[in-house]
């Protein structure tokens, strides 16, 4: 249906790679655009738990980001196992955004406020989320490439949901916190 419809927009059919070469630097392409992403949210992870350290919150961020670490060492062996070079320009490119996005004005100074918490537990939703759609590609490569055989991809699927309830949960519940005159200041 989606082809169908890109072609009645633009009068072109969507096309795959038919060069096996272009396949492969494609997925390289967009392996490594994960692994930027998984910078992001390491570090991400990494300064929201510290951020609600001691907390409930916080403890579960801590189990969060010790699985978000190990999920992105599960990438590099996908990566490695295809024989594609990890891009150190997109992981630094990663590192520096999240750093960048410390910079976003959150009603606060000098200090972390209830709206930073809920921005950064959506910023952390957002990544599982996208981590958690990257997994099922090469589940499916799985299926004509042996070498990802070895990867237990339903189970990290499983996980991903898991983390992205969790989050969910927390965010909701910051949100609630964060929010919660809102409704008795205005009428």
């Amino acid at each position: 249906m989606s082809s169908d419809r890109t072609l009645q927009q633009t009068g072109k059919p969507l096309e795959g790679s038919r060069d096996p070469a272009d396949a492969f630097r494609l997925l390289g392409i967009y392996l490594n655009d994960h692994l930027g992403g998984s910078t992001v949210g390491v570090e991400l992870a990494r300064r929201c738990a510290k951020n609600n350290q001691g907390s409930e919150l916080g403890r579960f961020l801590d189990e969060c980001l010790a699985e978000i670490l190990e999920d992105r060492e599960t990438l590099l062996a996908i990566t490695r196992r295809l024989g594609i070079k990890a891009s150190k320009l997109k992981v630094g490119v990663g590192w520096l955004a999240e750093k960048a996005g410390r910079a976003k004005l959150n009603g606060r100074i000098a200090s972390y406020s209830p709206l930073s918490r809920v921005v950064q537990l959506e910023g952390l939703t957002m990544g599982v989320t996208g981590k958690l759609s990257m997994w099922r590609l090469p589940a499916r490569l799985a299926e004509r490439d042996a070498r990802l055989r070895e990867f237990d991809f339903e189970a990290l699927e499983e996980r991903a949901e898991k983390q992205r309830a969790g989050l969910e949960r927390h965010r909701l519940a910051a949100a609630g916190l964060a929010f919660s005159a809102v409704s008795s200041t205005r009428a």
